[in-house]
């Protein structure tokens, strides 16, 4: 009777032990999620209609904020910028398209850009999953076009990129606004 009551009395701590066990160990290996990222990811793309699923063009990028900076703080003219924040910029033409007078075959590419007072210079690369522009290589560029930079009244807090009715890129931060002539 006295080794039955120990038998018991063992399996009933185990019990508990591995029930404690698994409380505790989910607990400890739940997912941990962080909070926003303070440059969001965005996508542009055209067509811009949401009911257009043919899309020619899309653009996935960072929003960089100004938080009381200045443009050339954070995008210096003369300067190879990732053009966005963290990695850098994605285009992914799903046709064969004309970018600033340049024949560009359908594929992603890293969109990196040298900022200027009156234009930019937009490059498209083939090295994809680039963290800024720190190993950006000019070998592996595929087209270098220009885009007339201009000045808006209104100013954007954060880096946007959009399309306007023409299929061209339009990218606006501060008050200053880059277009790029594209035929998709």
């Amino acid at each position: 009777m006295g080794s039955t009551k120990i038998i018991i009395m063992k399996n009933v701590f185990l019990l508990t032990f591995l029930t404690l066990t698994f409380v505790f160990s989910t607990e400890a290996t739940a997912q941990k999620f962080s909070g926003l990222d303070k440059s969001p990811a965005d996508i542009a793309s055209y067509p811009t209609s949401y009911r257009v699923s043919d899309k020619s063009v899309r653009v996935i990028y960072s929003r960089p904020q100004l938080k009381g900076r200045n443009l050339s703080e954070l995008a210096p003219d003369g300067k190879v910028w990732r053009t966005g924040a963290n990695e850098a910029a994605e285009i992914t033409f799903y046709k064969d398209a004309t970018v600033g007078g340049k024949a560009v075959k359908a594929g992603t590419y890293s969109l990196f850009t040298i900022p200027g007072a009156d234009e930019w210079t937009v490059i498209l690369n083939s090295n994809l999953n680039q963290w800024g522009a720190y190993s950006y290589d000019s070998a592996a560029d595929v087209a270098r076009v220009t885009a007339k930079a201009s000045t808006d009244g209104d100013s954007l807090e954060a880096f946007s990129i959009a399309f306007d009715d023409n299929g061209n890129m339009v990218m606006g931060w501060g008050t200053t606004r880059v277009s790029l002539a594209m035929s998709l």
